[in-house]
């Protein structure tokens, strides 16, 4: 079947299209499709600043040909030349959406509603939207929250995405990294990048989120996260139960799962070491009260206490004990997450591949996410699981930290 002017459709994209290739992929996926496409007009931007636009004709080779390329390219920031108001439908029952519904990605996204664009606050990838009409609001809510009535965004018309786009004006990590994930990276100078853009932020005022795993512990690099803390480059701290189960021990005993973290060897009869610290917290009541009592004398999650920086632990099914802190309740866990994000500017992850990959799931695509991981498969995961805006670092958190803070500390002083 040939290409028919019945099935055609112009759309406008802007923005910096060529050196963020937004127009290359847009092309790109027509073709991939076996679609047509036509450039009617083309105005490129004549300074860095400067936004491009380009004015297509799409043709399929029948309706849903059609429409599928226009859903594949709407995600790139293309918008149809005649707007159509968003769509939406009333949820038939609690946690259940009406068919056709839309299911947003992580980049900023905007509804056309009583004819003006809406941003959709809240944003999170795999998500619907719900729309408040008398208000002009719109919102993102999970699944599970959505209530018997709420209107919730459905087709395609009336939706514009703004796709990623290379900086302008980079700073620190996010300009010095030409590739997104690589371990051929020298650390030192990557380091001392990332300090910059934590010190950057404290003095902006933003908030930096770290996720942090076990490995802290593990690689001997306690003092050093625990002193960032102190000097207020945390502002939120996400983990597990690992993380304060081996940070306790850690404290009390020196060692962590058995194994002397300052030797590297492990202790006689320390295999019960993180058993116990588990029944120290316990018997204290939880974390806070195991510091008020003068049970838990450092480490990481005592300088939270101290310097007033909240945490979230989140349970899972391999915890032992698990501590009192600790959310069992998965979704209850998740919604605090969600919370604790708001707002975030530059996410740290610490080693924790399920963590990670949980919380970039939660964020939209204009958070700054810095990865740091030994094992090279735990970043891509978290990249090709839909947080392209990911800088990944291979490297050990034992050796990167220790270098971060002294940069840190260093860095201060200059800036």
């Amino acid at each position: 079947m040939g290409f028919s002017n019945n099935y055609e459709q112009e759309v406008e994209v802007t923005g910096h299209l060529i050196d963020s290739m937004i127009l290359t992929k847009i092309m790109d996926t027509v073709m991939d499709l076996k679609g047509e496409f036509e450039v009617l007009e083309f105005k490129i931007g004549k300074r860095k600043g400067d936004y491009s636009y380009a004015k297509l004709l799409l043709r399929g080779r029948d309706k849903v040909h059609l429409s599928l390329m226009l859903k594949e390219i709407y995600k790139y920031g293309a918008t149809p030349i005649k707007l159509k108001e968003v769509r939406y439908e009333p949820s038939p029952k609690n946690g259940v959406l009406p068919d056709n519904f839309y299911s947003t990605t992580n980049n900023p996204t905007y509804i056309y509603l009583k004819g003006s664009w809406i941003e959709v606050k809240d944003l999170m990838m795999d998500k619907p939207i719900i729309v408040e009409p008398d208000s002009k609001r719109a919102y993102c809510k999970p699944i599970l929250e959505v209530k018997k009535g709420d209107l919730i965004v459905v087709g395609e018309e009336g939706i514009k995405v703004l796709p990623p786009e290379r900086p302008r004006e980079g700073t620190g990590i996010f300009e010095f990294m030409s590739s997104r994930t690589s371990s051929e990276k020298p650390v030192t100078s990557i380091a001392k990048m990332v300090a910059y853009d934590l010190i950057k932020n404290k003095r902006d005022k933003g908030k930096t989120v770290v996720v942090g795993g076990p490995a802290i512990v593990h690689t001997g690099a306690v003092e050093s996260f625990s002193e960032m803390i102190k000097r207020g480059y945390v502002d939120i701290l996400l983990a597990g139960n690992a993380l304060a189960v081996h940070d306790v021990e850690y404290a009390l005993f020196g060692t962590s799962l058995g194994i002397d973290v300052a030797t590297g060897m492990a202790k006689p009869g320390g295999h019960k070491n993180h058993m116990a610290a588990i029944n120290e917290i316990i018997k204290a009541g939880s974390l806070r009260e195991a510091v008020e009592k003068g049970v838990l004398k450092s480490g990481i999650f005592y300088e939270c206490i101290k310097n007033d920086v909240p945490y979230i632990l989140a349970g899972s099914i391999r915890d032992d004990g698990p501590i009192p802190d600790v959310i069992t309740d998965v979704v209850e866990a998740q919604r605090r997450y969600r919370e604790a994000l708001r707002g975030a500017t530059i996410v740290l992850m610490l080693s924790t591949m399920l963590h990670s990959i949980a919380v970039g799931n939660m964020l939209p695509s204009t958070v700054k996410v810095i990865a740091i991981d030994i094992n090279h498969a735990a970043v891509t995961k978290l990249l090709d699981r839909g947080t392209g805006q990911a800088i990944g670092i291979i490297s050990d958190v034992g050796t990167f930290l220790p270098l971060l803070n002294q940069n840190l500390k260093e860095l201060e002083k200059e800036l």
